[in-house]
């Protein structure tokens, strides 16, 4: 009796390690070499591999392919048939594995539905990407991107909350501050 659960019609490929509590349902295609972390779900007709580093409490929705050189670090989201690509300039006739692109999703990320992750990225922590953005660039930690190209909307809170001007979290009263890469939770003195 195994600590996951792989559905029947998934195939996960030897040298794959699962951790406990990770659930992969119908038709998924896990790689050779994938390390999933403990507590995910991967949706119907996900494909990861080879080689990818996935941690742990990730969420990974239907019709998402997570190519090698992705990295998704703890408690990240990945809506509904998102991309990630992993070559900036492919062609059909030419091999190009040696020119894959690092892309690296940090903890506590989502990405909507249908967005499009260019490789070379790295969107930072608690950041939000909205359905249907195409990501071009970095996102700096808790910023809200969307568009095509995506761009800077505003920044939101480690819940997921819209932050106003004065950066608090309307659900948990969390306070921010600005940083270069981004904001950062302001520690309460007591």
């Amino acid at each position: 009796m195994s600590d996951y659960y792989i559905h029947p019609s998934a195939i996960v490929d030897d040298g794959v390690h699962i951790g406990a509590g990770t659930k992969i349902w119908h038709f998924a295609h896990i790689l050779r070499g994938v390390r999933l972390g403990e507590r995910c779900v991967v949706g119907q007709n996900v494909m990861i591999g080879p080689n990818v580093a996935i941690g742990q409490g990730v969420k990974i929705q239907n019709n998402v392919s997570i190519y090698e050189g992705v990295v998704l670090e703890d408690d990240v989201f990945c809506g509904p048939s998102c991309v990630f690509t992993n070559v900036l300039t492919p062609r059909a006739f030419i091999e190009r594995k040696s020119e894959f692109a690092p892309t690296r999703v940090r903890r506590g990320a989502s990405i909507g539905a249908n967005a499009t992750i260019v490789c070379g990225v790295t969107v930072g922590r608690y950041a939000m990407v909205g359905a249907g953005a195409v990501v071009t660039h970095d996102v700096r930690d808790h910023e809200l991107v969307h568009g095509n190209p995506a761009r800077p909307r505003g920044w939101v809170s480690r819940t997921g909350e819209v932050l106003g001007a004065n950066l608090v979290c309307p659900r948990t009263g969390e306070r921010y501050r600005r940083e270069s890469d981004g904001l950062v939770a302001v520690e309460e003195k007591t």
